[in-house]
């Protein structure tokens, strides 16, 4: 039986990737930080089904005690400081996270001797900020336009560097945006369809926004999480860009998320200049040849259909109803 360690294991991504790996009859282990609230919420129903180690990107010895523990053959690299508002705020604590966090996990599996490890770096399409091209690739040049991109470059790189200079089964998923309805409400695809179901339920009247003009190349978490496996399964470690290929503005997915609840959305929607990034990034769409072509892999979820089961499962969580069953009914 293989045994995977996820760090992060308790966001979006991370959840969903645990699902998969016990699918796929894996021993999971998942990393933790101890915090005086717990927010468990997305894998409370693997509850018995994974083992959770205390541990923090921001502490080498609980990186390498966890690694000693749990003896893992693949390392999925998953935490970090991810919300790019906060990263202007809190750029050293972010760096510190999403950067340096990504050495300490590498440096621990190289000190342990443990090179046998497949390891994967989730890298992010914030790393290509201004684009150079369109659309992007794994060779495009990188231009963050944010710490949080600026640090994502330097986790990418360091994962490059550890797999040329010391034969390390290291890999990068230049994954671009990919929502569900476990995204935190502070993202805007979520804050989108929590302020649409909000609203068709009358417990509120606007939502307010920044850039509706900004375009982003959205896809399915689940699916995504997919792709991170087929990565380590391979038998040379490589990079490749996550997407679907497909952009769409957030003006978009505004729409397609307030007719998802029978709502018009130039009733509700306010711009307020507060959500305007200093430094915008105006258009990400990837390149999944590579990753189509190598890996076998392809977005299965369609925009629409995700920003459907967003909103369904955002109005059935504040009724205080169970989430629908998306699989039964193909979203």
């Amino acid at each position: 039986m293989k045994r995977a360690l996820i760090t992060g294991v308790t966001g979006q991504d991370g959840s969903y990737l645990a699902e998969l790996l016990l699918e796929k009859g894996y021993e999971v282990h998942g990393v933790v930080r101890r915090a005086s609230t717990e927010t468990f919420e997305r894998i409370n129903h693997l509850s018995g089904k994974i083992h959770l180690h205390q541990a923090d990107l921001l502490d080498q010895l609980s990186i390498i005690d966890v690694i000693k523990e749990s003896n893992p053959d693949e390392v999925y690299n998953l935490a970090a400081q991810s919300f790019v508002p906060t990263s202007w705020k809190q750029p050293v604590l972010t760096a510190e996270f999403t950067a340096t966090g990504v050495t300490r996990v590498l440096e621990a599996i190289r000190l342990l001797g443990k090179e046998r490890i497949r390891f994967y770096q989730a890298s992010s399409s914030e790393m290509f900020g201004k684009v150079q091209e369109v659309p992007q690739t794994e060779s495009t040049p990188l231009y963050p336009r944010s710490p949080y991109g600026v640090a994502k470059v330097y986790g990418h790189w360091i994962t490059i560097n550890y797999r040329e200079s010391y034969n390390m089964y290291c890999c990068s998923g230049i994954l671009f945006n990919h929502e569900s309805e476990r995204r935190g409400r502070e993202f805007v695809t979520r804050k989108v369809t929590d302020g649409v179901a909000r609203i068709k339920l009358g417990m509120a009247k606007e939502l307010r926004l920044g850039n509706l003009d900004s375009k982003r190349d959205w896809g399915f978490a689940g699916d995504y999480v997919r792709a991170m496996w087929l990565m380590l399964q391979q038998d040379t470690p490589d990079d490749y860009v996550i997407a679907t290929g497909e952009t769409h503005t957030v003006k978009r997915l505004v729409e397609l998320a307030f007719a998802a609840a029978g709502l018009n959305w130039e009733n509700h929607v306010v711009i307020d200049p507060a959500f305007v990034r200093p430094a915008e990034v105006d258009l990400l769409i990837g390149d999944p040849a590579k990753a189509k072509a190598k890996l076998g892999w392809k977005p299965e979820v369609t925009f629409e259909q995700l920003v459907e089961r967003m909103v369904k499962a955002d109005l059935a969580r504040l009724q205080g109803q169970p989430l629908p069953d998306f699989k039964a009914r193909g979203i």
